[in-house]
């Protein structure tokens, strides 16, 4: 390939000019400038002749064309001068102030008063009245508000619900003759299927509410008597605890029993239900899991009180037990430990009231004795103390209300009476004090519908209390019946 043939195809670049400074005739000259024209240059500027005067001369051949827009005047102040009589000025915007007045000036001369009255006659105004005015005056109202009483105003006071009305009286009075009148023993429960079982020395007997017959079940031999009676879960079975530490197990509908469940050594005074697991206290204070499924129906045993354990109760969802001991302590076990998970010391005499609240799962109440008369409110997820209340009397038993916000009490001395306890966040508050028996309460029991309460006591009398009067659509049983009237169990 022929190089210098293809050297005519090279662009040729040329040195650039050096390009003349751009002149703005129009363009104002400063104060330095201006004195170099004149030839009046300060010491500052002789000293270092900036050659601006000649650079500027030179530079300037059109400066007719920037004088003709700028007229020189030939008295100039010097810088001193200039320091002590500020310009406002700027040097390319003239003063504010000084536009404006010219402005003003101007419409001022323009304005003349004929032409006022010319353009106010013209439009229908009236020179000496304001344009803006309100015609009429603003509204104002004939009575004044007084906005602090009506936006600081007391809120409407809220109607307390009325005190509840209870009845003084029973609605069913029965007679008990024979019965043991023995703090530590349980000798009194209703089942789900309406009917109430209680324990007449060596007799038990079955009165059904709703129709009122009494059948007698079940009767031991003469060496032992009847310590503790507790119906199953759905109200088909009675397990009854003997005095010689016995346990039998009822079909009532049959009115035949089923079995007899040995393991203790000395009476057995309280029972307990967990779907088919029955659990035992005895006066030795051990506790005794029974798997009435199998025959070997030993399945557990719980050895923490040192006397007779009086109280016993398994929550509802069957994850703890509670337990009461003639040894004034409260335990609270797991279901799958033999180790009581808290053991509380606060009762100072025998507990033998124990219940589980029906509507707060964790919340456990307790009873003491004649020496402690309170009553304690466990929290049974941590083993605090979250209330107590002091009753006044032994706590014989205690039943939440499956319906309200209540807890029943029932008393021996010097009371023999029944409370009825709101429970709330602000705490436990007493509702009424019923007088009940002639002699200690000894055993209560609640109807399946929470409504009606049993209690049963020394003085060989077993009553009937309706605790809760909230209207259902259809009441059954033998309290529909109005009057109250008497009868005996035998």
């Amino acid at each position: 390939m022929d190089v210098s043939s293809n050297l005519s195809y090279i662009p040729k670049f040329s040195t650039p000019t050096k390009k003349r400074p751009l002149v703005y005739p129009n363009s104002p000259i400063t104060p330095l400038h201006q004195q170099a024209l004149l030839g009046k240059v300060s010491r500052s500027a002789r000293k270092s002749p900036t050659k601006v005067s000649s650079n500027f001369v030179r530079g300037s051949p059109k400066l007719d064309v920037v004088s003709s827009d700028w007229s020189l005047s030939t008295s100039v102040s010097s810088p001193r001068a200039k320091h002590h009589c500020p310009n406002h000025s700027d040097r390319f915007i003239p003063s504010r102030q000084n536009s404006a007045n010219a402005f003003v000036s101007s419409q001022k001369h323009e304005l003349s008063a004929e032409y006022n009255e010319s353009v106010a006659e013209a439009c229908g105004l009236d020179l000496n009245t304001r344009i803006l005015a309100f015609k009429p005056d603003a509204p104002e109202s004939k009575k004044p508000v007084d906005l602090r009483a009506q936006y600081n105003r007391p809120q409407k006071a809220v109607v307390s619900q009325t005190k509840r009305k209870f009845a003084t009286t029973p609605e069913r009075v029965l007679d008990a003759p024979g019965i043991v009148d023995d703090y530590y023993l349980n000798l009194l429960d209703w089942s789900n299927l309406n009917a109430v079982a209680i324990a007449l020395e060596r007799n038990v007997y079955v009165w059904n509410a709703d129709s009122g017959d009494v059948s007698g079940l079940a009767e031991t031999d003469e060496s032992t008597y009847v310590a503790g009676v507790k119906w199953s879960q759905d109200g088909t079975f009675l397990s009854v605890g003997l005095g010689n530490g016995l346990v039998e197990i009822y079909d009532v509908e049959s009115q035949k029993k089923l079995r007899t469940m040995a393991g203790h050594q000395s009476r057995v005074g309280v029972l307990a239900w967990d779907r088919h697991i029955l659990s035992s206290g005895s006066r030795s204070g051990a506790i005794h899991h029974h798997d009435v499924r199998i025959a070997q129906h030993k399945v557990g045993e719980l050895l923490g009180h040192e006397s007779e354990v009086c109280g016993l109760a398994w929550r509802s969802d069957g994850l703890q037990l509670a337990s009461g001991g003639n040894d004034n302590l409260v335990q609270i076990w797991d279901a799958r430990s033999s180790i009581p998970k808290f053991t509380k010391t606060n009762h100072t005499a025998a507990v033998k009231a124990v219940a589980w609240c029906p509507w707060q799962s964790n919340l456990l109440a307790t009873g003491g004795g004649t020496m402690d008369k309170k009553i304690h409110f466990w929290n049974a997820a941590t083993g605090s103390r979250v209330n107590t209340v002091d009753a006044g009397s032994q706590v014989t038993s205690l039943t939440w209300s499956p319906q309200l916000k209540e807890i029943i009490s029932t008393h021996g001395f010097p009371d023999n009476n029944l409370s009825v306890w709101s429970y709330g966040t602000t705490g436990v508050t007493k509702q009424v004090d019923i007088p009940a028996h002639d002699s200690r309460v000894l055993y209560s029991a609640l109807s399946p519908d929470g409504r009606i309460l049993s209690t049963a006591a020394s003085d060989e009398n077993l009553k009937f209390w309706r605790v809760n009067d909230s209207e259902t659509k259809k009441r059954t049983g033998i309290f529909s019946k109005a009057g109250t009237t008497n009868m005996t169990i035998r």
